[in-house]
């Protein structure tokens, strides 16, 4: 690919530069159309040191409306500083909706450096390559139009702009030393990248452009990126079908299999409630020390008792090194990305918990339900979560997840207290009402979601509450085993 790659022929520089205003001008004049259409586009720029990604950024952008797109260069720092999952810092920074971002470099540098430092290894490098491809398709699945540049330069055009860079005063500050190991290494970088695009090019191909004339390379990008534009206005957005990958699962029961009737006395509850949450504040000390982080998701029926039981796990716990996230509706700055982006975003860094009121699985619940989605989506998005859990626990994430469960009739009675309590009637809505309303169709909803989303490395554990003390004490055991386990792991891992 890269070895072989023949240089563009030189070119008529006046017809050069009138294809070039062209196509800026029809780039401009489409800016509106992905406005009105909400088409969302993400260019990725990678390639060699000193290929000229910048300035060709700066020239793709320059007659661009600059309310409508962004220009993001992600950080590459050493493995051992990341708090994140790899792939945070380009998840977080897609685009909204009827927006542009150009992304200069991303998780191809990123991940081929950290491959030939040797700061990861080869499993955990193939790995990621899994997890990119997974990224790549859930963006085009929910209707992002991603296109992949590779800027290339052979070793001698490289050798003469790396030159020319440090021979000036005000330039040679551009040159890293990461740029000059690129170089002394050309052929092994070569190799790494040519690898990289040959097994991330299926669902999204990567488009090599030479990078030796920059007038040249800016019309190729140019024209890829405004006929794969007019291409995906003129189609609509595209919705991806559901396809169903063998995930190891956990067979779990219905809900109407669920015995509801465990009951704790008072005395053994303040009794145990006391000793777990002890142990759970020294768990929390060791799971900070040993940077494990820890993602705890709860859902489950409306006054099933989610808030209290998550006041009772986030008591003991360091208020700053934990964090509650209710999760409502999404904002219109949500709504218009793809549904994992806000998710993304509240990700606790490592030796931090995050403990979620109602999570990403509202996608094959109330969206599935009251039409916000498509039925494409709802159906895609099992897999996806699995696929996002399955990311975050190889990141070393202990991931919980919790559906408080209740019966209809306790349901009524707590509605119905809260009604009749002056203090309490801010817990209850018409909404909640209406949702009562759809009880069957909910649970039908939410038994699939616990076939196809209860994995090994993702367990659900239903709790039962219509004792709101019992299950408040067993999802603090559930929580402390999950965290002891997690350490034991750990040391036991450090000791090997």
């Amino acid at each position: 690919m890269l070895k072989d790659f023949e240089k563009n022929k030189p070119e008529e520089k006046s017809v050069l530069n009138a294809e070039i205003k062209e196509l800026r001008s029809k780039l401009m004049g489409m800016q509106q159309q992905l406005r009105e259409k909400k088409l969302p586009i993400l260019v990725l720029i990678e390639g060699w040191s000193a290929a000229g990604k910048g300035s060709l950024i700066k020239e793709l952008i320059s007659e661009l409306d600059p309310r409508f797109y962004n220009v993001i260069s992600p950080v590459i720092v050493p493995e051992s500083e990341e708090r994140y999952p790899f792939l945070y810092p380009f998840a977080t920074a897609i685009p909204e909706n009827g927006s542009i971002t150009f992304m200069d470099s991303g998780w191809m540098e990123s991940l081929v450096c950290k491959l030939l430092r040797s700061e990861i290894t080869e499993k955990e490098y193939k790995r990621r390559v899994r997890q990119i491809n997974e990224f790549e398709r859930q963006l085009r699945d929910g209707g992002y139009l991603v296109l992949k540049l590779f800027l290339h330069i052979d070793e001698d055009e490289q050798e003469e702009r790396l030159t020319a860079l440090l021979s000036k005063l005000d330039t040679a500050w551009r040159v890293t030393d990461a740029d000059l190991w690129q170089h002394k290494e050309y052929k092994m970088f070569r190799n790494a990248y040519e690898s990289f695009m040959d097994k991330t090019g299926d669902t999204i191909p990567w488009n090599v452009l030479d990078a030796s004339k920059r007038k040249t390379t800016l019309r190729d990008a140019l024209r890829l990126l405004v006929s794969q534009t007019e291409h995906a206005l003129s189609a609509g957005r595209y919705v991806g079908s559901p396809f169903k990958e063998d995930f190891p699962l956990v067979k779990m029961p219905k809900l109407a299999e669920v015995d509801l009737t465990p009951t704790i006395s008072d005395e053994d509850y303040k009794k145990e409630l006391k000793q777990l949450q002890d142990r759970l504040g020294v768990l929390h000390n060791l799971i900070y020390i040993n940077r494990i982080p820890v993602v705890i998701c709860y859902e489950g029926w409306d006054a099933a008792g989610k808030g209290g039981n998550i006041r009772r796990v986030a008591y003991p716990l360091d208020p700053r090194g934990v964090d509650v996230m209710p999760i409502a509706s999404p904002e219109p700055h949500e709504l218009n990305r793809q549904y994992l982006w806000r998710f993304w975003k509240r990700l606790p860094r490592t030796g931090h918990i995050c403990i979620f009121d109602r999570t990403w699985y509202g996608r094959v619940m109330v969206e599935r339900l009251e039409g916000f989605c498509t039925e494409k989506d709802w159906k895609r998005a099992y897999n996806e979560i699995n696929e996002f859990e399955r990311v975050l626990t190889e990141w070393g994430a202990v991931v919980i997840k919790f559906w408080i469960h209740i019966d209809q009739d306790t349901q009524l009675a707590r509605f119905t207290d809260r009604q009749n309590t002056p203090e309490k009637q801010w817990k209850i809505t018409d909404e909640d009402w209406r949702n009562r309303e759809k009880w069957p169709q909910y649970e039908v909803a939410v038994d699939e979601m616990l076939q196809k989303t209860s994995t090994e490395y993702a367990p659900w554990h239903i709790i039962e509450s219509n004792d709101k003390k019992y299950a408040r004490i067993r999802a603090l055991r559930i929580v402390v085993d999950a965290l002891e386990k997690a350490c034991n792991e750990h040391i036991k891992n450090l000791l090997h």
